[in-house]
Parts: structure tokens; sequence; C-alpha cells
């Protein structure tokens, strides 16, 4: 449930209220000895994180995930960079194709 902030027009008083969004607004002040009318101010909502699947995943990671993902991935791109070196080399010359075998049956 959301929750509003309202502020009496007499006297001034602010407060909260955990509210339905179907529920009508509020209309009387809650301090006592104040009939005044209340209006319900603009919030600026809740901050919060979407969690779960679905959602990017690194974009909430802490900074030791960060490092560690960091390392290997330096190890992995050296280890693939000694790895291309060697299969660099030519690869040795395709011997001739094989003659055709003929379909006449003797």
């Amino acid at each position: 449930m959301p929750t509003y902030d309202y502020e009496c027009q007499t006297c001034g008083h602010q407060f909260e209220a955990r509210q339905s969004m179907k529920d009508p607004h509020l209309t009387d002040c809650p301090k006592e000895g104040c009939p005044g009318p209340v209006k319900r101010k603009i919030g600026l909502g809740s901050g919060f994180i979407f969690k779960g699947n679905g959602f990017y995943i690194t974009d909430y990671r802490s900074d030791s995930y960060k490092a560690a993902a960091k390392k290997d991935s330096e190890s992995a791109s050296s280890s693939s960079s000694s790895s291309s070196t060697a299969s660099s080399s030519p690869a040795p010359a395709a011997s001739s194709p094989a003659p055709a075998k003929s379909s006449t049956a003797a």
C-alpha cells in the first residue's frame, strides 16, 4: 500500500498515512483540537531496486564481485591470446581430392 503525505491547512501539521489507492483522501486533521482540512501533498515516491530474474544482474554487483570478475577476464584474455598465437601458423596444404568413382557396373 502506498504512503501518502498530508498537511493541515489550518495548523500546518504534517503526517503520513498508508492508504489503498482506492481509498478516499483524508479530509480532517488528526491533531486534537484542530478542525482544519488537510491537503494531500505530492510525494517523491520511494527508491527501490529491481531484483530477481529478468533484470540486469550486473547493475547492483558488489565491489568484490567486480574485482574478481575483472581478474578472471584478464586471465582469460591472456590465455586466449597465447593459444591464438600457437594456432596462427598456416594449416598444412590439403591433399588433392580423390578421383571420382565411376558408376559403371560390370
